[in-house]
């Protein structure tokens, strides 16, 4: 049965396979005028002619509409549903080649279909790492979403877009983008949902618009979430049972309990970055920052990241923020206590965080009047096992380093750890004495 192209064409293959004419195929209820303006994409059939049509033609009047019989749509229906499960508890590697079928199968004339395919498929890219190709994929959903903005909203590409600009080193355009979203989101008052947090995320990770970033925080529930992600293997190992067994109304069904358990989980998890970074970029700021809520967004993290065993990097990037909130509020040796825990859980880690936990030990040893040389070092070794490349968290390390080797008196050591800031996002200076500002690599 011929599926491709629009309505029209569907309408008009089908009548010719069966030899009929327009007159025949509008018989006494239609005009075979009305017939061959369907046909040619000049009329769209409302509900009622179109299962008027498709009783005439032999079809469902879901093939007539959409291209595909109910029993193919409700499969493709699953297969966006595992993707989607692929992505969020699973391998985003398969994600993407599920979300590439559907494209595939798709086709044009399941446009709207495609387009939540194809957003699923940058998704997918983004959570593998794959920035450049990523940002391609949302570029190309932007110019969609502008030409057809009945099949896709452009708010949640533009946010995703700041996201990964940001990752990729142009803080410029992550701004940019991450300006133009919150002028759209302010004037609607939306603080909470999905989008929501999600604009809140790239905007803390981008240090811009905290104070929309803090409104979020706050109109979202703190409290600690358990990790259930045995509950959403459980269910969508039923749904691939199901499926398998050809019962794909129980197998969609199961799939979206399987999304749905997991969404508590979800939005904890980005809750707690959304604190951490929060806390992070207050903490970093004036004299004056709010010091008490930094406190409190820092401590939720922390508690949010121990509930979920499979996120031991974040949860002690927590603690060193904790750490570092709580120095900056005169308590070293609570912040030093922190940034041990932090240090015990990143035991035989190398790079960037565990180096970021030794300058924090390293500070707090200065402000004691202690020596802070042996953690110095320690952190300025884990620096160095970083590969290179544009890294702006290794950026604001190198930067802290340098500030910190100053007020230990060594400048040789603090020249070389700010050239290293810069060489992080990109800039070589190979100057002697040249330094980094610290707007540069913050």
């Amino acid at each position: 049965m011929p599926s491709q192209g629009t309505i029209g064409d569907r309408v008009r293959g089908l009548r010719l396979s069966r030899r009929m004419s327009q007159a025949q195929l509008a018989g006494p209820d239609l005009s075979d005028s009305y017939v061959s303006l369907i046909e040619s994409g000049k009329r769209t059939p409302t509900p009622v002619v179109a299962r008027l049509l498709a009783e005439r033609l032999g079809c469902t009047t879901e093939f007539l509409l959409h291209g595909i019989e109910p029993r193919q749509r409700i499969d493709t229906e699953l297969g966006l549903r595992h993707a989607q499960l692929e992505l969020f508890h699973g391998d985003p590697a398969i994600a993407a080649d599920r979300f590439g079928d559907i494209v595939k199968a798709a086709g044009e004339e399941n446009a709207m279909l495609a387009a939540h395919a194809q957003l699923g498929l940058a998704r997918a890219l983004e959570a593998q790492g794959l920035t450049g190709s990523a940002v391609e994929a949302y570029e190309r959903l932007r110019r969609e979403a502008t030409a057809h903005p009945e099949r896709l909203a452009d708010l949640p590409i533009t946010v995703a877009l700041c996201r990964c600009y940001q990752r990729a080193g142009d803080m410029l355009r992550a701004q940019d983008l991450g300006a133009l979203a919150l002028s759209q989101v302010e004037p609607l008052g939306i603080n909470q949902g999905d989008l929501a947090m999600e604009l809140a995320d790239a905007l803390a990770e981008t240090e811009t618009g905290l104070p929309y970033v803090e409104r979020v925080l706050a109109a979202h529930e703190t409290h600690e979430c358990a990790d259930r992600s045995d509950e959403v293997m459980a269910l969508w190992q039923a749904s691939v049972t199901a499926s398998e067994g050809e019962d794909s109304a129980l197998a969609v069904q199961l799939a979206e309990d399987a999304i749905a358990t997991g969404r508590s989980g979800r939005l904890a998890l980005r809750f707690a970055r959304i604190a951490m970074n929060w806390a992070r970029a207050t903490t970093a700021g004036p004299v004056d920052a709010d010091l008490d809520r930094a406190n409190e967004f820092a401590t939720s993290a922390t508690t949010i990241f121990a509930g979920f065993p499979g996120r031991v990097l974040e949860h002690a990037r927590s603690l060193i923020v904790l750490s570092h909130v709580r120095f900056r509020s005169g308590d070293t040796e609570t912040a030093s206590d922190f940034a041990a825990r932090a240090l015990n859980l990143l035991s035989g880690v190398r790079g960037t965080v565990p180096a970021t936990a030794h300058l924090v030990l390293a500070e707090i040893a200065l402000a004691r009047s202690q020596d802070a040389l042996p953690a110095l070092r320690q952190a300025q070794e884990l620096l160095e096992s970083v590969s290179a490349g544009i890294d702006r968290e290794t950026a604001r390390a190198w930067r802290q380093l340098g500030d910190l080797w100053g007020q230990a008196g060594s400048g040789d050591e603090q020249a070389r750890a700010y050239r290293r800031a810069l060489e992080a996002v990109g800039v070589r200076a190979n100057m002697p004495g040249s330094t980094a500002s610290a707007a540069l690599v913050r």
